[in-house]
């Protein structure tokens, strides 16, 4: 069993940042891909972007250039920088990892509004 904590959202205007984690834990832990989907109300849930084991990454054409998606495998974290935010990016993150299931985090509400 896996569990997947996220943080760093919040609200956020127009052009502005926000940087957000999600930590795995569990016992005998592996990890292979991490990445991030959201879901915009009123919308399908949308793959953001993933990185596998040995950060190579993929990135969904509305966010390439604006957001990273990084990992640091001694803490089994995985994150999202995300800039030059745009109201449309307004969403609820959810985090995943595969292990070798797929788990899933809570969400964390990103608001990007003037």
């Amino acid at each position: 069993q896996v569990q997947l904590v996220e943080s760093g959202g919040g609200s956020v205007q127009p052009g502005g940042s926000l940087r957000l984690s999600c930590a795995a834990s569990g016992s005998g832990l592996r990890i292979y891909n991490m990445g991030w989907h959201r879901r915009a109300p009123g919308k399908q849930r949308e793959l953001v972007a993933t990185i596998t084991s040995d950060s190579t990454t993929t990135y969904a054409d509305s966010v390439k250039g604006r957001f990273t998606i990084s990992r640091d495998n001694a803490k089994n974290t995985v994150y999202l920088q995300m800039n030059s935010l745009k109201p449309e990016d307004t969403a609820v993150y959810y985090c995943y990892a595969v292990s070798p299931l797929p788990y899933w985090g809570q969400g964390t509400q990103v608001t990007v509004s003037s």
